[in-house]
């Protein structure tokens, strides 16, 4: 049964990841960058309003970015580029950074939308996102429902069960060999108590974890690319090579194509910085900005740190380790970056294992953020604490799952899905972008306030809990 659950997933994935999506989502990524006259160039000043921003809104514009990168950083930038690596070659490593880079335009444009969009519900919270600036903007109400109900569904895929598989994998396989079902019970109590202090909860736990766990993994690289260092820049060097020219099978790695490099780095480089999903403007709605494009700045930066750095760093880590150490097999993507590890001894290991619990919970926290609010635009606020409770529920079922590979096609496909509709939108939206850009951005008035942001006070019926 599962065998065959397995294969239709792969197809459906096949099918979604083919020319079409990718082309789609690069074509955006280019088309939103042009449009909007590179906003990627103001990265300086996007990491200057960090701690800025005065305006209405529930938390704060730094706490907003750490909440998004919680949810963002995760698996992806660990299993996801190993298994980028595996099956397409270190030529994806290459195609994911290029779609961090890319995807900071698309980042900055979802995010303005979110804040252009946003609304209050019957508690006064700030909710928003795409389902919104679709109804809103585009005035197309069936396509923001299927934006929505898939998101909630999606939450599960890459929010959820990705990332709880994966720490389990990892912890069974580790010098601790934790019991899958120990992992699974551990995760419950984090989140379930966590999740009962909402966003602010979420928000106060991310913006001191999201820091502290980047910050231990990118140190552990270092010290992999220090003591490899002979093979440093040939790794680099295979990495550009493979994402133009055909590869066979050699030296560790296994055959792929220039297109098969591509859809692997294009996949996995969504999966990581989920520039273009649609699901971080959800968390910028609610941020405390004084026009549309201040946050929008901030936001962009996202992708930057997620891809540009984390991933590239993993890509380079591995394919400098595959190269330096013949044992190191690369037939399992999902233990390949443990196997890299493992090579400073339990140092090495233990790190990554710290690390990936981290990002992990991080993850998992800040997607059950996204999920709520994509199922309250569907039904209300009624619907938050059953949701609450089967989302810690799958978390379990997420450790002790045997077939990960099913976990990960799922979170795949969900992704495809969601992509469509935000990527309609912000290019049917497009006028808006502009307009917003300009006025705040090209005239240089970046710190003046938008008093038409929440002008009305209640403009979705929900119900209270």
């Amino acid at each position: 049964m599962l065998e065959t659950i397995d294969k239709l997933l792969d197809s459906a994935c096949g099918f979604l990841w083919g020319y079409v999506l990718i082309f789609a989502l690069l074509g955006t990524h280019l088309y939103l960058t042009f449009l909007l006259r590179f906003p990627q160039r103001h990265f300086l000043t996007g990491l200057r309003l960090y701690f800025g921003g005065k305006g209405e809104g529930q938390i704060s514009q730094f706490s907003s970015l750490m909440v998004s990168l919680a949810a963002n950083v995760g698996t992806g930038n660990i299993v996801g580029v190993a298994v980028a690596v595996t099956t397409g070659g270190p030529g994806a490593v290459f195609w994911c950074m290029v779609t961090g880079v890319l995807g900071m335009a698309t980042r900055y444009a979802e995010s303005l939308l979110a804040i252009r969009y946003r609304v209050r519900d019957e508690k006064g919270n700030i909710i928003g996102g795409p389902m919104y600036a679709i109804e809103k903007g585009l005035k197309c109400k069936w396509l923001a429902v299927v934006f929505a109900v898939v998101t909630t569904i999606a939450a599960f895929g890459i929010g959820n069960l990705t990332q709880a598989n994966a720490v389990s994998q990892v912890l069974s396989a580790s010098a601790l060999q934790v019991p899958s079902w120990i992992t699974g019970g551990v995760m419950v109590v984090l989140i379930g108590a966590v999740l009962l202090g909402g966003l602010q909860g979420i928000a106060r736990v991310c913006s001191t974890l999201v820091p502290t766990m980047a910050v231990i993994y990118v140190v552990g690289c270092i010290v992999i690319l220090v003591a490899n260092s002979d093979f440093v820049w040939p790794a680099v060097c295979r990495i550009v090579d493979s994402a133009f020219n055909p590869q066979a099978a050699a030296g560790g790695f296994i055959g792929s194509t220039i297109m098969l490099a591509l859809q692997q780095g294009v996949r996995r480089g969504l999966f990581s910085n989920e520039a273009g999903l649609g699901s971080s403007p959800i968390v910028s709605a609610p941020s405390q900005t004084p026009n549309t494009v201040q946050h929008a700045l901030v936001a962009s930066t996202g992708p930057f740190w997620d891809t540009v750095v984390i991933c590239s760093l993993t890509g380079i880590t591995l394919t400098t380790c595959i190269l330096a150490h013949d044992h190191i097999s690369t037939s399992d993507g999902e233990m390949l970056t443990y196997a890299s590890f493992a090579t400073l001894g339990g140092f090495g290991s233990t790190m990554l294992t710290i690390s990936l619990a981290a990002f992990v919970v991080s993850t998992v926290l800040g997607w059950s953020y996204f999920g709520e609010r994509a199922l309250e635009y569907l039904g209300g606020r009624r619907l938050i604490y059953p949701y609450r409770v089967l989302w810690v529920a799958v978390t379990f079922i997420g450790c002790v799952i045997p077939k990960s590979s099913i976990v990960w096609n799922f979170a795949d496909l969900a992704n495809g899905l969601m992509a469509l509709p935000n990527l309609i939108c912000m290019v049917g939206l497009s006028g808006v972008l502009v307009a917003e850009t300009r006025k705040y951005l090209w005239e240089k008035r970046l710190y003046e306030v938008d008093e038409s942001l929440l002008s009305e006070k209640k403009e979705e019926k929900t119900e209270k809990i």
